[in-house]
C-alpha cells in the first residue's frame, strides 16, 4: 500500500497524536524549541519512510521517540557539542493550577530537572512524565531495563531533594557538586530498539 493511500489510516492517525508528545521530549533533550521542531520533523520523515519496519501491536510512541532519539544523538555527534536543556522546557508541559502557588511550584520543579544528570532526567522524563513502561523506556534510551530503573530511581530522589531545599542551599549544593565531578555529557546509545534498527 503506498503512502498516501495510508494518510486516514488509524496508524497515521496515532503519529499526528504522538506530535506533541515528541516535540516535548525533543525540547527535553536539545533545550531549544525551534531545533525539537526540525528533530521531530525528521524524525516523521524518517518514520513515515520506514513504516514497514514498525512492528504493528508494539508501542508506537516508543519507536517514534527512539527515532528522535537516534537523530539528536546522531546530530550530536557531528557537532561534537552538548546543547543542554538549559530552560527546563519539558516541565512547562506539565499542567499547574492556575493558582499563584502552583505557578511557583512548577518553575520550581522546572528549575531542580535542569539541574539532574542528564541520562537521570531523561529517564525520569520518559517514566515519569511520557508514563512509559520501564521496558520502553530502555528501549528508546537502548540501556537495559535495570539501568532504567536506577536512573529513575537516584533522578527521584535527588529530585526530592532539590525540591525540599531552599534556593540558597540548593545553589550552594549544586556548585559544590561541580567542583567535584566532572560535567556529565549524555550517554550515545550503546544499542537501539530493533523495531527502529532499520531507521
Amino acid at each position: 500500500m503506498s503512502h498516501s493511500a495510508q494518510t486516514d489510516t488509524p496508524l497515521h492517525n496515532d503519529l499526528i497524536a504522538a506530535i506533541p508528545n515528541m516535540r516535548a521530549f525533543a525540547i527535553s533533550l536539545c533545550g531549544n524549541r525551534d531545533r525539537a521542531d526540525d528533530l521531530v520533523q525528521e524524525a516523521l520523515v524518517k518514520a513515515w519512510n520506514h513504516l514497514d519496519s514498525f512492528e504493528e501491536g508494539t508501542n508506537l510512541k516508543a519507536w517514534l521517540f527512539t527515532i528522535l532519539r537516534n537523530a539528536y544523538f546522531s546530530e550530536l555527534r557531528k557537532t561534537k557539542r552538548e546543547i543542554a536543556d538549559s530552560e527546563g522546557y519539558h516541565a512547562a508541559k506539565l499542567s499547574a493550577p492556575p493558582e499563584q502557588q502552583g505557578h511557583l511550584d512548577l518553575l520550581d520543579l522546572n528549575n531542580a530537572l535542569t539541574k539532574l544528570p542528564a541520562d537521570q532526567r531523561e529517564a525520569l522524563i520518559l517514566v515519569g512524565a511520557e508514563g512509559f513502561s520501564y521496558e520502553d523506556a530502555a528501549a528508546v534510551a537502548g540501556c537495559a531495563v535495570g539501568t532504567v530503573k536506577s536512573r529513575v530511581n537516584r533522578a527521584r530522589t535527588r529530585l526530592n531533594e532539590l525540591m525540599s531545599q531552599t534556593p540558597a542551599a540548593s545553589d550552594k549544593a549544586n556548585q559544590s557538586a561541580d567542583t567535584d565531578r566532572p560535567p556529565l555529557t549524555p550517554t550515545t546509545p550503546a544499542g537501539s530498539s530493533r523495531r527502529a534498527r532499520a531507521v
